[in-house]
C-alpha cells in the first residue's frame, strides 16, 4: 500500500521525532521556568550576588577596614569612601563588606551543622523508636522551651565569647527544629507502600533511608533551613551587638551595629548600613525557602 492509498499513513525516514524532541527542550524549559515562583528567583539572585561580592572580599574591598584616620572620623559618602567612615575614620564599606565574611560565614556553618546533625538524630529516633525515641524527643522539647537566643547567651557566658564558642553555642540549641521535622516526615515516609515494598525485596535499613526517605524529605528539609537562616543570622547579630559575639579587632554587622549606636543622630548611616545589610540578607534566604514551598505545593 502507497501513501497515495493511504494519505494518513506516516511518510518513512522522516525526522518528525527528533525535531519535535529538540523543539520541546526549551519549551520544558519555558515551562518549567514559569512554574517558579517569583520569590525562589527573586532569593537566588540577591544571595547570589552577596555571596560572590563576600567571596571576592579580601580582593575588591577599597581600604583596610582596621585601617584608622582620626582626621577623617564620621565623614560623609564621598567618591573616596562611597559609604563614609566611623568614629575612628575607618572605611564603612570595607568593614561592611569584611564584617559580612562573618556574620553570613558563621550563619552558614551553624546553619549546616545544625541541618546535618538533627536530621540524622531525627530519622534515627524515627527509625529506631523505643527508649531512644523517648529520651531524644524529651531533651528537644528542653530545649524548644528556651528560645535559641537565650540558650546561647547562657552558654557563651560560661565558655566565653568568640568565633568557636559562638558556633558551638548556636549549633546545641538549633540542631532541634531540625531532629523534630526529619522524625517527623521519616514517620511519614516510612509509612508508605514503596517502604514497605523494599522491606519486603530485602533492602537494608541504610539503603532505604538513602534510597528512598532522605530523597522525599530533601525538599521540606531545605525550605526549613533557608527559613532557619534569616533566624541564625539574626541570633549572630544580636550576640554580637550585646558583646557575646566575634571580638575586636575582628568586626562583623552586629558589631557594627553596637559600635555605631552613640553616633547614631552624627552619622545614621552607620546603623543603617550593617541593619539593611542584615535584612536583605535574611530576606533573600527566606525568599528562597518560601519559593521552595510554594513549588513543592504546585507539584503536589
Amino acid at each position: 500500500m502507497s501513501l497515495l492509498d493511504n494519505p494518513t499513513a506516516p511518510a518513512p525516514n522522516r525526522p518528525e521525532r527528533r525535531t519535535s524532541h529538540r523543539a520541546s527542550t526549551p519549551s520544558r524549559a519555558g515551562h518549567t521556568l514559569r512554574n517558579t515562583p517569583v520569590s525562589l528567583i527573586i532569593g537566588i539572585t540577591v544571595i547570589v550576588v552577596i555571596v560572590v561580592i563576600l567571596v571576592l572580599t579580601p580582593w575588591i574591598m577599597p581600604y583596610d577596614p582596621s585601617a584608622q584616620n582620626l582626621s577623617d572620623r564620621l565623614a560623609p559618602s564621598s567618591s573616596s569612601h562611597w559609604l563614609g567612615t566611623d568614629q575612628l575614620g575607618r572605611d564603612v564599606l570595607s568593614r561592611l563588606m569584611d564584617g559580612g565574611r562573618f556574620s553570613v560565614s558563621i550563619a552558614a556553618i551553624t546553619l549546616a551543622i545544625c541541618a546535618v546533625s538533627g536530621t540524622l538524630i531525627g530519622i534515627v529516633c524515627a527509625r529506631r523508636r523505643g527508649a531512644l525515641d523517648q529520651f531524644v524527643m524529651r531533651v528537644t522539647d528542653v530545649l524548644l522551651a528556651f528560645p535559641e537566643m537565650i540558650v546561647a547567651m547562657f552558654l557563651v557566658a560560661i565558655l566565653g565569647a568568640g568565633y568557636t564558642t559562638l558556633i558551638l553555642a548556636l549549633v546545641i540549641g538549633g540542631w532541634t527544629p531540625f531532629a523534630r521535622l526529619a522524625r517527623g516526615l521519616t514517620l511519614e515516609i516510612d509509612s508508605r507502600d514503596f517502604i514497605e515494598a523494599a522491606r519486603a525485596l530485602g533492602c537494608s535499613s541504610t539503603f532505604i533511608v538513602f534510597r528512598h526517605i532522605l530523597p522525599n524529605a530533601l525538599s521540606p528539609l531545605t525550605a526549613h533551613a533557608a527559613l532557619r537562616f534569616g533566624h541564625k543570622l539574626i541570633t549572630v547579630g544580636a550576640l554580637s551587638f550585646l558583646g557575646l559575639g566575634v571580638q575586636p579587632p575582628d568586626a562583623d554587622w552586629g558589631s557594627m551595629l553596637a559600635d555605631a549606636q552613640p553616633f547614631m543622630s552624627a552619622s545614621p548611616g552607620l546603623v543603617i548600613y550593617p541593619g539593611l545589610a542584615i535584612f536583605i540578607t535574611a530576606l533573600s534566604v527566606t525568599l528562597i525557602g518560601q519559593g521552595i514551598n510554594a513549588r513543592r505545593s504546585r507539584q503536589n
